[in-house]
Formats: C-alpha cells, structure tokens, sequence
C-alpha cells in the first residue's frame, strides 16, 4: 500500500510534469484514497496544538519579492498581536508559507503542498493573478473539501465572478474599479489619448481590458500599447517599449506590472521625452517603484513628477483612520520580518507601505471571521461566518460587508502622487495635470 507520502509526492510530480487537469486528476486521486482509509486525513482544517494553520504562497524572492514582504509584513503585525493576546477562541494564527516567486508553477506546487500535505485551514496572502488565476481551478476541483483563499493581493476578475467566483473572498478594489477611476479623472480634464503598459499575462490583460471598458463609454479607444515579459528587472531597458508609445502622441500612460518594470519604463520615458503623466495601479507596490527611481540620484523629481498611483487602501500617514493608528503602532512594535529560510535575496523592507496596510487589514478582518466561528474550526461553516459580516468597521472609513452576490468588501480606490519623496493623496486633478 502506498504511503501518505508517496500519494503526495505522485500529486506533486502531476503539476509539475503533467498538464493541469491531469494533475487536478492525481491530486483528486489523492483525496479518495485519504478518504477510503489508504491514507490518513485531517481535511476538515488544519488544528494542531492549537492552532489553526493558514496557508501562504506569494512573492519573496525576484524582482517583485517586495510585495509578497510587505504584504506579509503587515499581516504578521496584527496576527503577533492576536496570538499575543491569546489567540482567536484560544487558538494561535499560524502562517505556513511558501516561495513562488511570483511565477505560476511554484504557486501550483506549493498549493498543492498547503493542501494536500500541511493540510491547511484556508489560504491566505497569495499576490499576483498570474499565479491565483493558476490555482482557481484547483479550489474548484476540490470544492466539497471547502478550501477558501482569502484577500489575494490582486484585483483580477476570475476570482470575483463564473466559474470561480464561488472559492475566492476579495477585500480590495477591483482592477476595473481602479482602471475606470485613472481613465474618468484623466478625461475629465482633456486627457483622451491614453495608452497602456501592460504586464504580458494574465494580470496585464486584465488592467488592459479595464482600461478599455472605462474609455469605451467616452468613445475613445486605447492610444497605444506596449507590454514586457514578467519578471523583466528595473535594470533591463524600455526604451522600445518607450518609443512605440511615444508614436501613439498618448496624453498619459496607464502601467498595469511591478515595481521593478514600472519603475524602469517611467525612467525611460522622462529619458526619452515622453513628458505625460504616468499612472501605476495599486499592485505595482509605490514605495519600492519610489525607491528605485530616485536612490542616489540628484534629479529624482524629475523622474517622479508625473507619477499618480492608485490605491485600495487609504494613505497610512492618515492618523485619523482608527485602523492607522493601529497599524502604524503594532508595525512598530512587533516589526515582522519574513522567515529566514524563505530569504534568498536582500530586501530591506519599509516601515511603512500600502502593501503592508493591505496586509494587516487583510488579517484583521480574516481574524474577525475566524472569530466568527466560536472555536469550531470547520472549513464547512466558513462562507456562513462571512456572509455574517455586515457593515463592519474595519476602521478605514468604510464598512465591509459581504453575502452570496458580495464577495468583495471593500470598493473604494484612492489616488496619490509624489510630493517631497513620498506618495501623498491627490487632491486636485486638474492643477496636478491639466
């Protein structure tokens, strides 16, 4: 008889050398067998030695391994503070986490570990669509099993709405929402000709088809497109990327990538005289796109002058938001750092960000939920205990409510520009960039 292990390592090597569904089949496979005694199984929730166990893939290594850190950062933050207090019905939070990279088949793999052999509660804290669009099918697969990912740091459709929608909770805005708001208040102010730099994949299409949806009621069209390969380094080139839009006579440029990419395009854009606004959406991760246009250099403003980001969270240097405060104390307090064995490259995080913001309000409603459950930790009563929660006080200025057909809490996007090196709110659009 095979043991438990070799089921999983089987499962394992199906995502890696199989195509998808025949790895959903193992792995499916795998269950049956756990369930007819072949192997032994905890599936209703990961519970031991109280604690109940969340599963986490994200980004900490790579170009982009400052959003999957800052996103943990600030989820570790709140989490410290819970288990330090006790824990949620007198069990501890803990995070098993995983490095992907930012790249799809690591995120398999590793979902497939979190499942299948960690056993986890739910999953939690994963970032990018490339790689949540990769692990969707897999939920669905295993629906009966009731395994849920919470808050991913990514504003793509797939997980909102058919056939998927069913297995994912958001918390954040939309792409859509924050590609509509950037479009309406660029052409508000005589900014029609608007072109797009985009990520070429899954997350780069979807800000693409948001940018285009939002311009199609004002009867414009996309000015211009250009698009770079996933994980391209700030240090690589865009100036082919540059001069292609630059040929389109865009009045401003909206980025939908990373960090290290945006970062590298709005350095050749002011380079090579593309003088327009350039717009970057919340998942780009401003303070490290911030960080690597201005370090060691004299002219930095020159370099972020033009720059408007959007935002899901609200600025966390506005102490009168109850949650900042709270944020902005335990950040300084605990100072999560990631796990050393998941640290491959140096990466030396913010005090503060919108990335670790994100992260410990992610945590703080999961808790909530969790909460929700009166101790009995049972995967099945998970979409009862947030469909429960209604107009809940988050305490960013928004309540957060969700049921059936509401399965994002929060919808407000904000917008920030760059004033004496660092993002603050944009107040008036018209005297920024008319």
């Amino acid at each position: 008889m095979l043991t438990r292990k070799d089921l999983i390592r089987y499962a394992l090597a199906a995502i890696v050398l199989a195509p998808l569904e025949r790895a959903l089949g193992g792995a499916e496979s795998y269950f049956r067998q756990a369930d007819s005694g072949a192997a032994e199984s905890n599936l209703d929730g990961a519970s031991f030695d109280g604690e109940i166990v969340l599963g986490v893939s994200a980004a900490f290594s790579g170009p982009s391994r400052g959003l999957g850190t800052e996103l943990y950062r600030g989820a570790s933050a709140f989490f410290s503070r819970v288990n330090e207090s006790g824990g949620i019905n007198g069990r501890r939070i803990a995070l098993k986490m995983y490095d992907d990279g930012y790249q799809p088949d690591p995120c398999v793999e590793n979902t497939m570990k979190l499942m299948l052999e960690d056993q986890v509660f739910l999953l939690f804290g994963y970032v990018g669509t490339p790689t949540v669009t990769r692990v969707l099918p897999l939920l669905k697969k295993f629906q009966d099993e009731n395994i849920f990912m919470f808050f991913p740091f990514t504003g793509a459709q797939p997980q909102r709405q058919p056939p998927y929608g069913d297995f994912a909770f958001n918390l954040r805005a939309s792409y859509a929402q924050e590609t509509a708001g950037l479009v309406n208040n660029f052409v508000r102010i005589g900014k029609e000709r608007i072109a797009v730099f985009y990520q070429a994949d899954a997350y780069g299409r979807s800000g693409w088809a948001g940018v285009r949806a939002a311009l199609a009621p004002h009867g414009l069209r996309i000015a211009g497109e250009a698009t770079y390969s996933r994980g391209a380094p700030f240090t690589g080139t865009m100036r082919r990327q540059v001069e292609i839009l630059k040929t389109s006579a865009p009045d401003a440029v909206i980025c939908i990538g990373a960090y290290a990419a945006c970062a590298a395009f709005a350095r050749d854009a002011v380079d090579l005289g593309l003088e327009v606004p350039i717009a970057n959406l919340s998942f780009v991760g401003s303070e490290n796109m911030l960080k690597l246009l201005v370090e060691g250099r004299e002219d930095g403003e020159a370099y972020t002058r033009l720059l408007v980001n959007s935002q899901v969270v609200p600025s966390y240097e506005d102490l009168s938001l109850p949650a900042v405060r709270e944020y902005r104390e335990l950040m300084a307090h605990y100072d999560p750092q990631v796990p050393p064995e998941l640290v491959k490259e140096e990466y030396a995080p913010f005090p503060n960000s919108f990335g670790s913001l994100e992260g410990f309000l992610n945590a703080k409603l999961l808790a909530e939920i969790i909460r929700r459950l009166e101790g009995q930790v049972d995967r099945a009563r998970l979409e009862e205990a947030v469909f429960s929660v209604r107009d809940f006080d988050l305490g960013v200025g928004e309540r957060v409510s969700f049921g059936p057909a509401r399965r994002q809490g929060l919808q407000t996007v904000y917008y920030t520009v760059v004033e004496d090196g660092r993002f603050v709110p944009l107040e008036d659009w018209q005297a920024k960039f008319g």
